[in-house]
């Protein structure tokens, strides 16, 4: 019997754990310091409204993620409830779930998400609507049209953020919608961060990509092949009925009934090498500390923690690269209201008329929320009275320790309502009922000691029988479908048998995933 010990209960170890239980010769461990299942995909359930923390999409470009979502949740054949309020009543499909009688399904959502500038509504990624410009005013215009026209004739060489941003849609174009905002997520400038984070979470997108979605989709009605569609500007995508914590504990049991075992609020306070391999992990639980033997790790832990724990000599270097690697840090505060003060301009219906919006780019100048939430519009089983109030929430990046986060809570909600006063999307008064949620190291970040984590990556190569996994394993701006991916990935090579990991650190690097779909073997 091969042991294999997983550090985390998220996408990555979850996806891991329930491949390798496809073999009988294997027994599986995961050991989750929390009491919750899914990482920073979970789910918040605070007084009977759920809250997702940072808005989770379920889309992607690899058939095999897909297919197992599906697998785990049948995805809706009846209407959701605000469709059915909505009069957008459909037929049953044959064998398709009702939401309103399932628990586990998830539901066909439309994605909308705008950017909130100047007390207006732009669209996000910017498009050729007649209210773009008028929102921007003639002067802005003029300077974002001739910018985008030097960026494409003279590109800069892409060592920044920045120079990405810029060779894509023009400098006043950049300085209105992606400087200040991106600024609030890292508390960096675009020149200070690595060109790296554009190729892993925009790599597709620019202005001349967008513009071409928006005539697609004016003259041709779009494509229904989300495939050949940038990640940035699909429409549509899956999302569980009460929200993506909801598949992950779904996945749990799955795992649970395979055999495997799901040790809670157990920390990894050890890893113990012989030999260049992991030979046992000590863990600590209740107070108790105890030494697990095993015969390999797939670790989802931050990188910078996982390197304080690892029992071998650490080059100088590489030490120092560990314990600098930068985080960021967030928070959210999730606020009931009676209604905002945003009025729905937009053609699409929605319960009690309040604006589509899954999330809004916060980009206004004087307040410091990165992103809003609106929950109603991401599942309307997330929201306990539908009808009459709003359950939102606001998004804000920290590092552990500064102001922000060392604030006490009701200070802190305090200040978040203050915010949203200040900008003109609810009244005071209308606040119902609130809450502070914070989570550690959930962004890692591309600056400082980034330039030198391959020196890194090498050194934990060293150990045949780790595999790191996951955003925070690899120190990898993942999305969850890329997190599973190394999931999935790291199981099939330990049940080989191999300790080439290169596959499992070029998940999410490939170019036929962003292009055409990552081609399964």
């Amino acid at each position: 019997m091969k042991n294999v010990v997983i550090i985390g209960a998220g996408p990555a170890g979850l996806s891991a754990a329930d491949t390798l239980l496809k073999d009988a010769g294997v027994r599986v461990t995961i050991f989750e310091e929390t009491s919750e299942i899914g990482g920073i995909s979970r789910t918040v359930n605070y007084n009977g409204n759920r809250m997702d923390i940072g808005g989770h999409r379920f889309f992607s470009k690899s058939d095999k993620v897909v297919d197992f979502w599906k697998e785990l949740m049948p995805v809706q054949g009846a209407p959701a409830l605000d469709d059915k309020l909505l009069g957008r009543e459909k037929p049953l499909e044959q064998g398709g779930p009702d939401p309103e009688k399932d628990e586990r399904v998830m539901l066909v959502r439309q994605r909308v998400s705008r950017i909130f500038y100047l007390k207006k509504f732009f669209d996000y990624p910017i498009s050729l609507k007649f209210q773009t410009f008028a929102n921007m005013g003639l002067a802005r215009t003029i300077r974002a049209g001739f910018g985008y026209m030097a960026s494409a004739m003279h590109k800069r060489e892409e060592k920044t953020l920045q120079d990405f941003m810029i060779n894509r849609f023009g400098k006043p174009l950049y300085e209105m919608f992606f400087e200040d905002y991106t600024e609030k997520v890292w508390g960096r400038n675009p020149r200070d961060i690595s060109a790296d984070w554009g190729s892993q979470r925009i790599k597709g997108l620019s202005l001349s990509k967008a513009v071409m979605a928006f005539l697609k989709k004016t003259f041709s009605g779009g494509d229904a092949d989300q495939k050949k569609t940038e990640t940035s500007l699909i429409e549509q995508f899956l999302y569980p009925k009460l929200g993506p914590g909801q598949l992950y504990e779904t996945l749990a049991d799955r795992v649970r009934e395979k055999g495997g075992d799901i040790m809670m609020q157990t920390k990894v306070t050890g890893i113990h090498i012989e030999n260049g391999k992991v030979v046992s992990v000590q863990v600590e639980q209740a107070g108790e500390t105890r030494t697990v033997p095993c015969d390999a790790v797939v670790s989802s832990m931050p990188i910078k923690d996982l390197m304080e724990i690892i029992d071998a000599d650490k080059p100088q270097d590489v030490a120092h690269i560990a314990a600098e690697l930068p985080y960021r840090d967030f928070i959210t505060v999730g606020l009931l209201v009676k209604k905002l003060k945003l009025e729905n301009q937009t053609d699409i219906k929605t319960i009690s008329n309040i604006v589509p919006d899954c999330w809004i780019y916060m980009q206004e100048r004087e307040v410091k929320v990165g992103r809003l939430q609106i929950f109603n519009n991401w599942s309307p089983y997330l929201v306990k009275d539908l009808q009459d109030t709003v359950w939102i929430g606001m998004e804000y990046f920290a590092n552990e320790g500064d102001e922000l986060w060392t604030m006490e809570d009701q200070a802190f909600i305090d200040f978040a309502i203050d915010e949203l006063v200040k900008v003109d999307v609810i009244n005071r008064a209308d606040v119902l009922d609130s809450v502070r949620v914070r989570v550690k190291k959930a962004y890692p970040a591309y600056f400082g000691v980034y330039k030198d984590f391959p020196k890194l990556r090498a050194y934990l190569d060293t150990f045949s029988n780790l595999y790191c996994v996951g955003r925070n394993g690899q120190h990898r701006y993942n999305n969850m479908d890329h997190s599973m991916m190394t999931g999935f990935e790291a199981a099939d090579l330990i049940l080989k048998g191999s300790t080439d990991k290169s596959t499992l650190w070029n998940i999410n690097t490939e170019e036929t995933y962003h292009e055409q779909g990552k081609k399964e073997s």
